[in-house]
């Protein structure tokens, strides 16, 4: 799994990070999602180098609205810096994090060639996060948001989000 290399993190920073979730998928924090590449304080600004997890994603304008307001409340000013190369994969969400997302009801995403089987028509092994089941079908390739499709559990009958395979 390829996550967010924690020498690029100045240490003292991660509680502050920390404190930043996700507008989408608020359970998880900007680490958790792994879409911090960069955190280092320099002169006394924070530098942040944040990678969207899809290109012209709308909650990167909050994500760093919301840096610079959780650096602000602890007296330090944060600049943001979006990198779009190399693009953000969901090899980046941290185990923790997709622990999180299946406890918030969303499963965790399959593999790349899991998800390219389903656009060919086959079946998408998608367990149920409400109660285990891997009966399930899909319903749309568009869930609530653009990065999850939805999904219906054929033995309790409940609807959850699938968090797409991205790479």
């Amino acid at each position: 799994m390829l996550l967010t290399d924690i020498t690029n993190i100045d240490t003292h920073l991660i509680p502050v990070l920390k404190t930043v979730s996700d507008p989408e998928i608020p359970v998880l924090t900007v680490l958790d999602l792994g879409v911090i590449r960069e955190a280092i304080e320099k002169d006394g600004v924070v530098h942040i180098k944040l990678t969207p997890t899809y290109s012209g994603c709308p909650a990167m304008d909050v994500i760093g609205d919301d840096l610079k307001a959780a650096f602000s409340e602890v007296g330090k000013e944060a600049k943001i810096e979006l990198i779009l190369s190399p693009a953000w994969s969901t090899d980046w969400i941290s185990e923790e994090g997709l622990k999180k997302m299946e406890a918030y009801g969303i499963a965790r995403p399959l593999t790349e060639t899991a998800d390219k089987d389903v656009l060919l028509g086959d079946k998408k092994l998608v367990k149920c996060t409400n109660c285990g089941s891997t009966n399930t079908h899909l319903v749309s390739q568009f869930g609530s948001t653009a990065c999850k499709a939805l999904f219906k559990c054929d033995d309790c009958q409940e609807p959850f989000d699938y968090f797409k395979c991205l790479k």
